[in-house]
């Protein structure tokens, strides 16, 4: 079993738990549960522009910049995919004529 599929099942075992329950009822741990995942979050978006910063001054692309690319390319590839049905209809109007 992996580390992310035992977590999960004691984490299940826990929130099934009815201390746990009783816990979570109390509005000071839920308030310090939210202000957890926030400090989490921050920090993760710091990180994250640190590298994107790094990333910039060393001259590498960034999650952002590959984001907008595989963007285009997608919308390229439509344009394309359209363009070729029309001509192949195009083709196909001037041979029957």
């Amino acid at each position: 079993m992996d580390l992310k599929k035992l977590i999960t099942k004691q984490g299940m075992k826990l929130i099934q738990d009815p201390r746990v329950a009783k816990l979570m009822q109390d509005e000071r741990v839920t308030k310090a549960l939210m202000q957890a995942f926030q400090a989490r979050s921050k920090a993760q978006k710091s990180f994250d522009e640190m590298v994107e910063n790094a990333a910039k001054r060393l001259g590498l692309v960034t999650k952002k910049e590959v984001r907008e690319l595989k963007r285009s390319m997608r919308k390229l590839e439509t344009e394309l995919k359209k363009a070729n049905k029309a001509s192949a209809k195009a083709n196909k109007a001037t041979e029957d004529d």
